[in-house]
């Protein structure tokens, strides 16, 4: 018997209303949480994130971010976070479904963030909104990561973000994140005995053999968090707009290739950079030392 979450369903009237016109408790939560963010500037900065490339994002917001998952999911608080900085807008998430499904506190935090079930319908409704979307195509089974597969893209051959981007003519902004999957140290590797036995649990008990969880470690020994600099990028817009001697199906796959390809090498510069970056563990004594933006 497999255990899992239903399969998406096609929305409905009532879905698309609560999605635009979210009910007073959400609206109130994404106060809260505006107020929280704004708070917490100081605290960002004293951190140093480095982030570039956001002045390239559109002024008018109508644009889909596409990005990698780490195993800290630290890109999915900064992210939302920096786009309203510059632009003045909240992005809306599509969820993975395990996730966008969540009922109770937890399922309102998410809705008050602007999360919402990562399903076909869902992107079309936002897009015809003109609203900023944010997909991550590797789902939550890009976030475990075991030995060797840090910021490994898990897409799988997906690419229904780019039909849909495509669709309402949306340009797509890749963004990479370095440094949370630095932050845990995977110690077993994907085809080691751990790594099949959560393999198989995954699948028996959340239907997902995807979702495998790998053994870290953080500082030393423990699971405390090792201290990483987060480095981020927005990279420059890839236009959607088909051709009009280009296949749809052709058009699709270029599109996504193109992405991917940006996003890697986003990845790999970003490396790259943290590489010579003295302040890449937070050391303050190496604070007035951080690689800034050239």
């Amino acid at each position: 018997m497999r255990f899992g979450p239903p399969e998406p369903r096609p929305l409905t009237p009532e879905d698309i209303d609560a999605i635009m016109r979210p009910p007073g408790r959400v609206q109130t939560l994404r106060s809260m949480a505006g107020a929280a963010g704004d708070a917490l500037d100081p605290v960002v900065d004293l951190t140093k994130p480095y982030v570039d490339g956001i002045d390239q994002l559109p002024r008018d917001g109508r644009f889909l971010l596409v990005g990698n998952h780490t195993q800290f999911g630290t890109e999915t608080l900064l992210i939302p976070y920096y786009v309203r900085r510059e632009l003045g807008r909240w992005i809306r998430p599509l969820a993975d479904r395990g996730f966008g499904q969540m009922r109770g506190p937890a399922g309102d935090l998410l809705a008050a963030m602007g999360a919402v079930v990562g399903h076909p319908d869902t992107a079309r409704e936002l897009m015809e909104h003109d609203e900023t979307v944010l997909v991550f195509p590797g789902g939550g089974r890009e976030i475990p990561k075991f030995k060797g597969e840090q910021y490994q893209l898990r897409w799988d051959g997906r690419s229904g973000f780019a039909r849909v981007a495509i669709a309402h003519d949306y340009p797509i902004i890749p963004v990479g994140l370095v440094g949370g999957d630095d932050v845990y140290q995977p110690i077993t590797d994907r085809d080691s005995t751990w790594g099949r036995l959560s393999a198989s649990f995954g699948e028996r008990f959340g239907g997902r053999s995807d979702m495998a969880m790998p053994l870290v470690r953080g500082v030393g020994p423990t699971l405390i968090p090792r201290p990483q600099r987060m480095y981020l990028r927005f990279g420059t817009p890839i236009a959607t707009t088909k051709p009009s001697r280009a296949r749809a199906a052709t058009w699709e796959q270029q599109v996504k290739g193109a992405t991917q390809e940006a996003l890697e090498q986003i990845l790999t510069d970003l490396q790259e950079l943290r590489a010579d970056d003295p302040f890449r563990n937070l050391n303050p004594l190496t604070w007035r030392a951080a690689v800034q933006q050239t």
